[in-house]
């Protein structure tokens, strides 16, 4: 047998609009039958942080989800033993990625992403004295 022909592809973050203070709307991965899981987040353009990235699992479609230690961007160890960073502004066109043993895990995987808000330019309006935002 190929190993490459038992692969099993999920579009985790199909194409959607831009999101800005949210989640993104993600799709859950259940991974009954299979050994291992490789999750690839591609980030494109953007001009703000995550302002969370996580891997989550369950026994129940849908629900009970939660964290799974090691990959949790910004507080896990990476591969090299420092903590993990969130995807910053400046990540543009990169990577994030997550290599998963599912011997023992849970049956479904779940993607945790949201944008931090993008920074606004706060302006003066000198009538009132009184700061607004634009």
């Amino acid at each position: 047998m190929i190993p490459m022909q038992n692969v099993k592809y999920v579009s985790v973050t199909p194409p959607a609009a831009i999101v800005d203070d949210a989640s993104y709307t993600t799709a859950e991965i259940d991974t009954l039958g299979f050994d291992y899981c490789t999750i690839v987040v591609y980030l494109g353009a953007s001009d703000i942080a995550m302002a969370a990235l996580a891997v989550t699992e369950s026994d129940s479609s849908g629900s009970g989800h939660a964290n799974v230690t090691g990959l949790v961007w910004g507080t896990s160890t990476n591969i090299d033993g420092s903590t993990s960073a969130l995807p910053s502004a400046t990540d543009d066109n990169k990577f994030q990625i997550a290599q998963i043993d599912l011997r023992g895990r849970k049956r479904y995987l779940d993607v945790t992403a949201t944008a931090a808000m993008a920074r606004r330019n706060i302006l003066h309006d000198t009538r009132n004295s009184q700061p607004c935002r634009q």
